[in-house]
């Protein structure tokens, strides 16, 4: 026990004297989930732009239905010169009773929307003008669906990324530069057992992780970001400790080929980097192709985010654990059982 705490209290002290290593741990994340959240902070609620020439029924009615932001301007060809520019992705013309729509042929999803909006109002008016009772009658009511904030969604992304960076690099680099400097001989040589040196890592780590739960979800929470944890968020407590062995697992198996802490740290980026795009950490993959998302499904990361989503803002249970603990405890145990083969005291 003693030579374990020795050894963990070294690995800490270690850490924290190497200011590269708590910059890439900690802030380089963090800046990630900073830079996203403040560019993508309530993207959801934005209102189409549409420029608008003339008045009349139509125009009041697009008003109050408060779903397009309608810019006034005196002269139609200006009007239609800001949808040619790409500043915007329509125009309403109203002359007396004629009503033009000008509309990008490039966004047609806004164009579209645009278009839907302003044939619904002008057959509304024409209705109306008529004074006939209406034969067909709309009833539209508002539900909470399973869509995501912005920062709902990234935060939970984020953070299995850098508990991915953490665990991957964080043994790479150790084994890596206590290979090359002849430390793994020494603690070969002296009355300590291998379980207990990887034993005293993967605690680091695991503190590692946690610190980092805490700190990205601290900034999360703040009212520039608006992160909002449902249901029992604490559940993604024992997600971090299992997704931080399975990198950690991936991280022995690097350092147990890696010569030196430049090789490490290069293999580490090349193995955790894509696996980030295609685990969906920065953007969600429900609009992939689908042999990305068959890949993404063969990856640990993907099943990480996937549990961290459901389970911090998703509001889900127990049961939304078991794939994602299966995944990541089959990774531990297949790419820790490789790496124990493969692992080298000695260059």
């Amino acid at each position: 026990m003693t030579a374990f705490t020795s050894l963990a209290t070294a690995m800490v002290k270690g850490f924290l004297r190497d200011r590269m290593a708590v910059f890439f741990t900690f802030l380089f994340p963090l800046m990630f989930l900073v830079v996203f959240g403040l560019i993508f902070n309530g993207g959801g609620g934005d209102r189409t732009g549409v420029a608008v020439v003339g008045d009349g029924p139509v125009v009041t009615a697009l008003e109050q239905a408060g779903v397009l932001e309608l810019r006034r301007f005196d002269d139609p060809d200006a009007a239609e010169r800001q949808v040619r520019d790409g500043d915007l992705p329509a125009a309403v013309v109203v002359r007396g009773h004629d009503v033009g729509v000008v509309y990008a042929a490039s966004d047609q999803v806004a164009s579209g929307t645009v278009v839907g909006i302003v044939s619904g109002v002008v057959d509304k008016a024409n209705l109306a003008a008529t004074g006939a009772p209406p034969t067909f009658s709309l009833r539209a009511r508002s539900v909470e669906d399973a869509s995501l904030k912005p920062i709902q969604f990234l935060a939970p992304g984020i953070l299995s990324w850098a508990v991915s960076i953490s665990g991957v690099s964080g043994a790479a680099l150790t084994l890596a530069a206590w290979r090359k400097k002849q430390v793994l001989r020494r603690i070969r040589l002296a009355p300590v057992g291998p379980t207990t040196v990887l034993s005293s890592r993967v605690l680091v780590s695991v503190g590692t992780a946690l610190v980092q739960g805490a700190l990205f979800v601290g900034v999360a929470l703040t009212p520039p970001f608006g992160l909002r944890l449902n249901g029992q968020w604490w559940l993604a407590v024992p997600l971090l400790v299992l997704g931080t062995t399975a990198f950690f697992a991936i991280g022995m198996l690097v350092g147990a080929f890696a010569r030196t802490e430049e090789s490490a740290n290069g293999a580490a980026n090349l193995l955790v980097m894509p696996m980030a795009f295609l685990s969906g950490s920065f953007f969600p993959l429900e609009d992939a192709p689908a042999w990305l998302r068959t890949v993404s499904n063969a990856l640990p990361l993907r099943h990480m985010n996937d549990g961290m989503l459901d389970v911090l803002v998703r509001g889900k249970g127990v049961e939304a654990l078991l794939l994602p603990s299966a995944v990541l405890l089959g990774f531990t145990l297949v790419v820790g059982f490789v790496a124990a083969k493969v692992f080298r005291w000695e260059d």
